[in-house]
Protein backbone atom coordinates (compact mmCIF):
# COMPACT_ATOMS: atom_id res chain seq x y z
CA UNK A 1 0.00 0.00 0.00
CA UNK A 2 2.67 2.81 0.61
CA UNK A 3 4.73 1.68 -2.91
CA UNK A 4 1.23 2.38 -4.16
CA UNK A 5 0.87 5.48 -2.43
CA UNK A 6 4.17 6.60 -3.11
CA UNK A 7 3.93 5.88 -6.53
CA UNK A 8 0.47 8.30 -6.75
CA UNK A 9 2.25 10.80 -5.02
CA UNK A 10 4.98 10.83 -7.93
CA UNK A 11 2.37 10.81 -10.49
CA UNK A 12 0.81 13.65 -9.03
CA UNK A 13 4.28 15.69 -9.66
CA UNK A 14 3.83 15.15 -13.27
CA UNK A 15 1.44 17.77 -14.87
CA UNK A 16 0.83 15.21 -17.31
CA UNK A 17 -0.79 13.00 -14.99
CA UNK A 18 -1.92 15.46 -12.11
CA UNK A 19 -4.15 17.16 -14.75
CA UNK A 20 -4.96 13.56 -16.82
CA UNK A 21 -6.35 12.31 -13.48
CA UNK A 22 -8.22 16.01 -12.17
CA UNK A 23 -9.88 15.39 -15.62
CA UNK A 24 -10.64 11.49 -14.62
CA UNK A 25 -11.67 12.51 -11.51
CA UNK A 26 -14.53 15.30 -12.39
CA UNK A 27 -15.76 12.74 -15.39
CA UNK A 28 -16.35 10.40 -12.96
CA UNK A 29 -17.57 12.76 -10.23
CA UNK A 30 -19.96 14.04 -13.05
CA UNK A 31 -21.63 10.55 -13.68
CA UNK A 32 -21.86 9.90 -10.04
CA UNK A 33 -23.43 13.20 -9.23
CA UNK A 34 -25.26 13.22 -12.99
CA UNK A 35 -26.57 9.21 -12.16
CA UNK A 36 -28.24 10.84 -8.83
CA UNK A 37 -30.16 14.22 -10.40
CA UNK A 38 -31.63 11.79 -13.03
CA UNK A 39 -32.68 9.55 -10.29
CA UNK A 40 -34.32 12.20 -8.80
CA UNK A 41 -35.46 13.58 -11.59
CA UNK A 42 -37.23 9.82 -12.64
CA UNK A 43 -38.95 9.97 -9.13
CA UNK A 44 -40.00 13.38 -8.78
CA UNK A 45 -41.36 14.23 -13.00
CA UNK A 46 -43.46 12.25 -15.26
CA UNK A 47 -42.02 9.50 -17.95
CA UNK A 48 -42.59 12.13 -20.51
CA UNK A 49 -41.16 15.10 -18.52
CA UNK A 50 -37.96 12.96 -17.46
CA UNK A 51 -37.54 12.38 -21.74
CA UNK A 52 -38.28 15.66 -22.68
CA UNK A 53 -36.08 17.21 -20.19
CA UNK A 54 -33.30 15.07 -21.58
CA UNK A 55 -34.32 15.65 -25.22
CA UNK A 56 -33.67 19.54 -24.36
CA UNK A 57 -30.16 19.77 -22.65
CA UNK A 58 -28.97 17.56 -25.39
CA UNK A 59 -30.40 19.78 -27.73
CA UNK A 60 -29.01 23.10 -25.97
CA UNK A 61 -25.48 21.13 -25.75
CA UNK A 62 -25.62 20.58 -29.25
CA UNK A 63 -25.11 24.04 -30.15
CA UNK A 64 -23.64 25.42 -26.99
CA UNK A 65 -20.90 22.77 -28.75
CA UNK A 66 -20.86 23.94 -32.36
CA UNK A 67 -17.67 26.26 -31.89
CA UNK A 68 -17.45 25.65 -28.48
CA UNK A 69 -15.88 21.97 -28.68
CA UNK A 70 -14.11 22.83 -32.12
CA UNK A 71 -12.10 25.03 -30.11
CA UNK A 72 -10.59 22.62 -27.33
CA UNK A 73 -7.99 21.49 -29.04
CA UNK A 74 -6.72 24.90 -30.15
CA UNK A 75 -6.63 26.35 -26.53
CA UNK A 76 -5.27 23.11 -24.94
CA UNK A 77 -2.26 23.48 -27.84
CA UNK A 78 -1.89 27.27 -27.56
CA UNK A 79 -2.93 28.73 -24.20
CA UNK A 80 0.49 27.11 -22.76
CA UNK A 81 2.61 28.60 -24.46
CA UNK A 82 -0.06 32.00 -25.12
CA UNK A 83 2.15 34.50 -23.05
CA UNK A 84 0.83 37.67 -22.71
CA UNK A 85 -1.78 37.02 -25.22
CA UNK A 86 -3.87 34.30 -22.70
CA UNK A 87 -6.54 36.62 -21.37
CA UNK A 88 -7.13 37.81 -25.28
CA UNK A 89 -7.60 33.71 -26.37
CA UNK A 90 -9.71 32.94 -23.45
CA UNK A 91 -11.98 35.89 -24.14
CA UNK A 92 -11.82 35.57 -27.98
CA UNK A 93 -13.33 31.64 -27.59
CA UNK A 94 -15.75 32.91 -25.15
CA UNK A 95 -17.08 35.26 -27.48
CA UNK A 96 -17.52 33.44 -30.77
CA UNK A 97 -18.65 30.28 -28.84
CA UNK A 98 -21.33 31.74 -27.30
CA UNK A 99 -22.43 33.74 -30.82
CA UNK A 100 -22.28 30.99 -33.06
CA UNK A 101 -24.12 28.79 -30.86
CA UNK A 102 -27.09 31.32 -30.53
CA UNK A 103 -26.86 31.81 -34.04
CA UNK A 104 -27.52 28.49 -34.63
CA UNK A 105 -30.19 28.04 -32.51
CA UNK A 106 -31.83 31.13 -33.26
CA UNK A 107 -32.09 29.17 -37.01
CA UNK A 108 -34.17 26.18 -35.17
CA UNK A 109 -36.26 28.20 -32.86
CA UNK A 110 -37.27 29.62 -36.53
CA UNK A 111 -38.28 26.00 -38.03
CA UNK A 112 -39.34 25.00 -34.52
CA UNK A 113 -42.29 23.34 -36.50
CA UNK A 114 -39.95 21.17 -38.16
CA UNK A 115 -38.52 19.08 -35.33
CA UNK A 116 -41.36 16.93 -34.00
CA UNK A 117 -43.38 17.32 -31.08
CA UNK A 118 -40.70 16.92 -28.46
CA UNK A 119 -39.49 19.70 -29.01
CA UNK A 120 -42.41 22.04 -28.88
CA UNK A 121 -42.08 22.88 -25.50
CA UNK A 122 -39.23 25.57 -26.61
CA UNK A 123 -42.35 27.35 -28.61
CA UNK A 124 -42.90 31.09 -27.49
CA UNK A 125 -40.82 34.36 -26.82
CA UNK A 126 -39.96 33.51 -23.30
CA UNK A 127 -39.06 29.88 -23.36
CA UNK A 128 -37.01 30.71 -26.45
CA UNK A 129 -35.67 33.13 -25.09
CA UNK A 130 -34.29 30.72 -21.66
CA UNK A 131 -32.99 28.37 -24.07
CA UNK A 132 -30.83 30.97 -26.14
CA UNK A 133 -29.83 32.19 -22.51
CA UNK A 134 -29.00 28.66 -21.45
CA UNK A 135 -26.72 28.02 -25.09
CA UNK A 136 -24.55 31.13 -24.21
CA UNK A 137 -24.39 30.03 -20.79
CA UNK A 138 -23.35 26.35 -21.51
CA UNK A 139 -20.62 27.47 -24.09
CA UNK A 140 -18.65 29.27 -22.09
CA UNK A 141 -19.56 26.68 -18.88
CA UNK A 142 -18.08 24.23 -21.57
CA UNK A 143 -15.12 26.18 -22.43
CA UNK A 144 -14.07 27.64 -18.65
CA UNK A 145 -12.82 23.80 -18.16
CA UNK A 146 -11.04 23.00 -21.02
CA UNK A 147 -9.00 26.93 -20.07
CA UNK A 148 -8.12 25.63 -16.90
CA UNK A 149 -6.50 22.56 -18.27
CA UNK A 150 -4.73 24.43 -20.77
CA UNK A 151 -3.37 26.43 -17.78
CA UNK A 152 -2.29 23.90 -16.15
CA UNK A 153 -4.64 23.73 -13.43
CA UNK A 154 -7.23 21.32 -13.90
CA UNK A 155 -7.19 20.48 -10.30
CA UNK A 156 -10.19 22.92 -10.22
CA UNK A 157 -12.46 21.36 -12.86
CA UNK A 158 -13.51 18.71 -10.03
CA UNK A 159 -14.36 20.99 -7.69
CA UNK A 160 -16.49 23.10 -10.64
CA UNK A 161 -18.39 19.89 -11.17
CA UNK A 162 -18.92 18.42 -7.29
CA UNK A 163 -20.75 22.36 -6.74
CA UNK A 164 -22.14 22.43 -9.96
CA UNK A 165 -23.55 18.89 -9.26
CA UNK A 166 -25.01 19.45 -5.48
CA UNK A 167 -26.86 22.54 -6.76
CA UNK A 168 -28.71 21.00 -9.59
CA UNK A 169 -29.72 18.89 -7.51
CA UNK A 170 -31.19 20.88 -4.61
CA UNK A 171 -33.05 23.16 -7.08
CA UNK A 172 -34.21 19.69 -9.06
CA UNK A 173 -36.21 18.79 -5.93
CA UNK A 174 -37.26 22.48 -5.29
CA UNK A 175 -39.12 22.83 -8.57
CA UNK A 176 -40.29 19.64 -8.65
CA UNK A 177 -43.88 20.79 -7.16
CA UNK A 178 -44.16 24.11 -8.59
CA UNK A 179 -42.82 23.45 -12.10
CA UNK A 180 -43.60 20.41 -13.51
CA UNK A 181 -42.88 20.88 -16.64
CA UNK A 182 -39.69 22.28 -17.62
CA UNK A 183 -38.43 22.35 -14.18
CA UNK A 184 -35.95 19.64 -15.18
CA UNK A 185 -33.93 22.02 -17.64
CA UNK A 186 -34.12 25.44 -15.23
CA UNK A 187 -32.81 23.07 -12.68
CA UNK A 188 -29.74 22.12 -15.02
CA UNK A 189 -29.07 25.98 -16.25
CA UNK A 190 -29.86 28.44 -13.50
CA UNK A 191 -26.48 26.68 -11.45
CA UNK A 192 -24.50 26.68 -14.79
CA UNK A 193 -25.02 30.53 -14.90
CA UNK A 194 -24.65 30.92 -11.68
CA UNK A 195 -20.63 29.02 -11.61
CA UNK A 196 -19.66 30.79 -14.29
CA UNK A 197 -18.87 34.17 -11.70
CA UNK A 198 -16.35 32.23 -9.40
CA UNK A 199 -14.74 30.09 -11.97
CA UNK A 200 -14.11 33.18 -14.09
CA UNK A 201 -13.13 34.90 -11.39
CA UNK A 202 -10.21 32.53 -10.51
CA UNK A 203 -9.37 31.54 -13.95
CA UNK A 204 -8.58 35.62 -14.79
CA UNK A 205 -7.79 36.89 -11.41
CA UNK A 206 -5.52 34.38 -9.81
CA UNK A 207 -4.60 31.74 -12.70
CA UNK A 208 -3.92 33.59 -16.02
CA UNK A 209 -1.91 36.01 -13.88
CA UNK A 210 -0.05 33.61 -12.63
CA UNK A 211 0.42 31.53 -15.71
CA UNK A 212 1.93 34.31 -17.53
CA UNK A 213 4.57 35.40 -14.84
CA UNK A 214 5.33 31.76 -15.07
CA UNK A 215 5.74 31.58 -18.98
CA UNK A 216 7.18 34.64 -19.46
CA UNK A 217 11.03 33.85 -20.25
CA UNK A 218 9.97 30.42 -21.41
CA UNK A 219 7.50 31.63 -24.04
CA UNK A 220 8.31 35.06 -25.03
CA UNK A 221 6.83 35.13 -28.53
CA UNK A 222 2.95 34.03 -27.78
CA UNK A 223 1.73 32.50 -31.29
CA UNK A 224 -0.24 35.19 -33.34
CA UNK A 225 -3.70 34.65 -34.99
CA UNK A 226 -2.39 33.64 -38.30
CA UNK A 227 -0.53 30.40 -36.81
CA UNK A 228 -3.88 30.07 -34.25
CA UNK A 229 -6.06 30.36 -37.80
CA UNK A 230 -4.34 27.71 -39.59
CA UNK A 231 -4.57 25.37 -37.09
CA UNK A 232 -8.31 25.74 -36.47
CA UNK A 233 -8.45 25.71 -40.44
CA UNK A 234 -7.87 21.69 -39.47
CA UNK A 235 -9.25 20.73 -36.37
CA UNK A 236 -12.06 22.42 -35.93
CA UNK A 237 -14.00 20.89 -39.04
CA UNK A 238 -12.97 17.82 -37.85
CA UNK A 239 -14.10 18.39 -34.47
CA UNK A 240 -17.29 20.06 -35.79
CA UNK A 241 -17.59 15.90 -37.43
CA UNK A 242 -17.14 14.04 -34.62
CA UNK A 243 -19.41 16.82 -32.60
CA UNK A 244 -22.25 15.32 -34.59
CA UNK A 245 -21.27 11.61 -32.95
CA UNK A 246 -21.58 13.35 -29.24
CA UNK A 247 -24.55 15.24 -30.02
CA UNK A 248 -26.28 15.30 -32.91
CA UNK A 249 -26.98 11.51 -33.33
CA UNK A 250 -29.20 11.61 -29.89
CA UNK A 251 -30.82 14.42 -30.98
CA UNK A 252 -31.41 12.94 -34.09
CA UNK A 253 -33.05 9.97 -31.81
CA UNK A 254 -35.51 12.34 -29.97
CA UNK A 255 -37.06 12.79 -33.78
CA UNK A 256 -37.55 8.95 -34.65
CA UNK A 257 -38.80 7.45 -30.79
CA UNK A 258 -41.37 8.59 -28.51
CA UNK A 259 -40.31 10.57 -25.29
CA UNK A 260 -40.16 7.53 -22.78
CA UNK A 261 -38.19 5.41 -25.37
CA UNK A 262 -35.79 8.68 -25.69
CA UNK A 263 -35.37 9.06 -22.31
CA UNK A 264 -34.36 5.30 -21.53
CA UNK A 265 -31.93 5.67 -24.71
CA UNK A 266 -30.85 8.79 -23.11
CA UNK A 267 -29.37 6.97 -19.28
CA UNK A 268 -27.92 4.04 -21.24
CA UNK A 269 -26.03 6.74 -23.80
CA UNK A 270 -25.39 9.51 -21.55
CA UNK A 271 -23.35 6.35 -19.43
CA UNK A 272 -21.13 5.33 -22.41
CA UNK A 273 -20.63 8.51 -23.03
CA UNK A 274 -18.85 9.35 -19.53
CA UNK A 275 -16.85 5.81 -20.10
CA UNK A 276 -15.65 7.40 -23.42
CA UNK A 277 -14.82 11.04 -21.95
CA UNK A 278 -12.28 9.14 -19.77
CA UNK A 279 -10.44 8.26 -22.71
CA UNK A 280 -10.16 12.42 -23.55
CA UNK A 281 -9.41 13.38 -20.43
CA UNK A 282 -5.87 11.95 -20.54
CA UNK A 283 -5.61 12.92 -24.09
CA UNK A 284 -6.24 16.40 -23.42
CA UNK A 285 -3.91 16.77 -20.80
CA UNK A 286 -1.78 15.20 -23.33
CA UNK A 287 -1.80 17.96 -25.82
CA UNK A 288 -1.66 20.55 -23.25
CA UNK A 289 2.10 18.86 -21.88
CA UNK A 290 3.01 17.71 -25.46
CA UNK A 291 2.55 21.31 -26.28
CA UNK A 292 4.60 23.03 -23.86
CA UNK A 293 7.30 20.62 -24.21
CA UNK A 294 7.57 19.08 -27.20
CA UNK A 295 10.98 16.80 -26.77
CA UNK A 296 8.79 14.94 -23.95
CA UNK A 297 6.35 13.69 -26.24
CA UNK A 298 7.07 10.13 -27.35
CA UNK A 299 7.42 9.52 -23.54
CA UNK A 300 4.39 11.97 -22.57
CA UNK A 301 2.32 9.64 -25.16
CA UNK A 302 3.69 6.20 -23.48
CA UNK A 303 2.78 7.49 -19.98
CA UNK A 304 -0.60 9.03 -20.93
CA UNK A 305 -1.37 5.31 -23.26
CA UNK A 306 -0.37 3.33 -20.24
CA UNK A 307 -2.31 5.40 -17.45
CA UNK A 308 -5.58 5.70 -19.87
CA UNK A 309 -5.37 1.60 -20.03
CA UNK A 310 -5.05 0.89 -16.60
CA UNK A 311 -7.73 3.00 -15.56
CA UNK A 312 -10.18 2.65 -18.40
CA UNK A 313 -10.06 -1.37 -18.90
CA UNK A 314 -11.30 -2.39 -15.43
CA UNK A 315 -14.42 0.03 -16.13
CA UNK A 316 -14.67 -1.44 -19.38
CA UNK A 317 -15.21 -4.10 -17.58
CA UNK A 318 -17.14 -3.06 -15.13
CA UNK A 319 -19.35 -1.69 -17.27
CA UNK A 320 -20.36 -4.94 -19.77
CA UNK A 321 -20.48 -7.17 -16.90
CA UNK A 322 -22.39 -4.80 -14.38
CA UNK A 323 -24.59 -2.75 -17.09
CA UNK A 324 -28.35 -4.34 -16.18
CA UNK A 325 -27.55 -3.43 -12.94
CA UNK A 326 -26.66 -0.08 -12.93
CA UNK A 327 -29.76 0.84 -15.36
CA UNK A 328 -31.39 -1.27 -13.28
CA UNK A 329 -31.14 1.86 -10.60
CA UNK A 330 -33.57 3.74 -12.70
CA UNK A 331 -36.30 1.04 -13.37
CA UNK A 332 -36.95 -1.88 -15.22
CA UNK A 333 -37.69 -0.42 -18.87
CA UNK A 334 -34.01 1.05 -18.78
CA UNK A 335 -32.43 -2.07 -18.00
CA UNK A 336 -34.30 -3.71 -20.54
CA UNK A 337 -33.68 -0.96 -23.32
CA UNK A 338 -30.46 0.48 -22.45
CA UNK A 339 -28.50 -2.46 -21.29
CA UNK A 340 -27.04 -3.94 -25.30
CA UNK A 341 -26.53 0.08 -25.86
CA UNK A 342 -24.14 0.44 -23.00
CA UNK A 343 -22.21 -2.48 -23.28
CA UNK A 344 -21.25 -1.97 -26.98
CA UNK A 345 -20.53 1.88 -26.34
CA UNK A 346 -18.56 0.81 -23.58
CA UNK A 347 -16.34 -1.37 -25.87
CA UNK A 348 -16.00 0.68 -28.26
CA UNK A 349 -14.24 3.08 -25.58
CA UNK A 350 -11.11 0.66 -26.09
CA UNK A 351 -9.88 1.37 -29.78
CA UNK A 352 -11.49 4.99 -28.59
CA UNK A 353 -8.27 5.18 -26.24
CA UNK A 354 -5.81 4.66 -29.08
CA UNK A 355 -7.29 6.98 -31.55
CA UNK A 356 -7.61 9.94 -28.75
CA UNK A 357 -3.82 9.66 -28.17
CA UNK A 358 -2.89 9.91 -31.51
CA UNK A 359 -5.28 12.55 -32.24
CA UNK A 360 -3.42 14.52 -29.33
CA UNK A 361 -0.24 13.54 -30.96
CA UNK A 362 -1.21 15.35 -33.95
CA UNK A 363 -2.16 18.45 -32.27
CA UNK A 364 0.96 18.88 -30.19
CA UNK A 365 3.05 18.40 -33.37
CA UNK A 366 0.29 20.95 -35.00
CA UNK A 367 -0.84 18.12 -38.11
CA UNK A 368 -3.92 20.10 -38.62
CA UNK A 369 -4.24 17.79 -42.47
CA UNK A 370 -4.18 14.83 -40.38
CA UNK A 371 -6.40 16.16 -37.76
CA UNK A 372 -9.48 16.53 -40.29
CA UNK A 373 -8.70 13.69 -42.36
CA UNK A 374 -8.87 11.42 -39.48
CA UNK A 375 -11.75 13.14 -37.42
CA UNK A 376 -13.93 13.68 -40.39
CA UNK A 377 -13.44 10.03 -41.63
CA UNK A 378 -14.35 8.48 -38.35
CA UNK A 379 -17.51 10.95 -38.00
CA UNK A 380 -18.46 9.38 -41.48
CA UNK A 381 -18.44 6.04 -40.70
CA UNK A 382 -20.15 6.14 -37.06
CA UNK A 383 -23.08 8.10 -38.94
CA UNK A 384 -23.00 6.12 -41.70
CA UNK A 385 -23.19 3.12 -40.11
CA UNK A 386 -25.64 4.18 -37.47
CA UNK A 387 -28.02 5.29 -40.60
CA UNK A 388 -27.98 1.80 -42.58
CA UNK A 389 -28.18 0.06 -39.34
CA UNK A 390 -31.15 2.27 -37.23
CA UNK A 391 -33.83 0.28 -39.66
CA UNK A 392 -32.54 -2.87 -38.45
CA UNK A 393 -31.25 -2.30 -34.73
CA UNK A 394 -33.66 0.67 -33.12
CA UNK A 395 -31.31 2.85 -30.77
CA UNK A 396 -29.09 0.10 -30.57
CA UNK A 397 -27.37 0.99 -33.96
CA UNK A 398 -25.66 3.52 -31.87
CA UNK A 399 -23.30 1.45 -30.39
CA UNK A 400 -23.00 -1.23 -33.19
CA UNK A 401 -21.75 1.84 -34.80
CA UNK A 402 -19.66 3.52 -32.69
CA UNK A 403 -18.14 -0.29 -32.09
CA UNK A 404 -17.61 -0.94 -35.51
CA UNK A 405 -16.36 2.64 -36.59
CA UNK A 406 -13.55 2.80 -34.09
CA UNK A 407 -12.21 0.14 -34.03
CA UNK A 408 -11.78 0.38 -37.67
CA UNK A 409 -10.12 3.48 -37.48
CA UNK A 410 -7.75 2.27 -34.88
CA UNK A 411 -6.92 -0.55 -37.18
CA UNK A 412 -5.45 1.99 -39.72
CA UNK A 413 -3.93 4.66 -37.41
CA UNK A 414 -2.05 1.70 -35.37
CA UNK A 415 1.23 1.87 -37.40
CA UNK A 416 1.67 5.56 -37.14
CA UNK A 417 0.72 5.51 -33.03
CA UNK A 418 3.31 2.78 -33.09
CA UNK A 419 6.11 5.39 -34.79
CA UNK A 420 4.89 8.40 -32.48
CA UNK A 421 5.07 5.92 -28.89
CA UNK A 422 8.44 5.02 -30.05
CA UNK A 423 11.49 6.10 -27.51
CA UNK A 424 13.71 9.16 -29.63
CA UNK A 425 16.72 7.04 -29.32
CA UNK A 426 15.19 4.23 -31.03
CA UNK A 427 14.10 6.32 -34.36
CA UNK A 428 17.94 7.78 -34.30
CA UNK A 429 19.25 4.64 -34.46
CA UNK A 430 17.13 3.21 -36.93
CA UNK A 431 17.96 6.43 -39.33
CA UNK A 432 21.48 5.87 -38.20
CA UNK A 433 21.73 2.35 -39.61
CA UNK A 434 19.83 3.07 -42.23
CA UNK A 435 22.24 5.31 -43.74
CA UNK A 436 25.41 5.48 -46.08
CA UNK A 437 28.37 3.46 -44.61
CA UNK A 438 26.19 1.52 -41.81
CA UNK A 439 27.28 -1.90 -40.72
Amino acid sequence: MSSLWRKVLSDLRNPLFRNGYALMANTGITAVLGMGYWLLAAHYFSEEEFGRGQAVITLMRLFASLTALGLVGALARYLPIGGRSTPGLILRGYGIAAATGVTAAIGFLLTLPLWGDTYAVLGGFGPGLFFLGAVAVWAVFTLQDVVLTGLRNAVWVPVNSIVFGLMKMGLLVALAGALPDGGIFVSWMVPTAIALIPINWLIFGVVVPRHMRQTAERHPHPPGLREIGRFLSGDFPGTLSVLAIVYLVPVAVATQVSEATFGRFSMAHTLGCMIELLAMNMAVSLTVEGSFDRSQLAVNCRNALRRALMIIVPIIVVAVAAAPLILQIFGDSFAAEGTLLLRLMALAVLPRVLIEIYLSALRAQGEVRKLAFLQIGLAALVLTSIAVLFPFASVEAVGYGMLISQSLIALVIFGKLRKILRPADTRLLSVVQGSPGAP
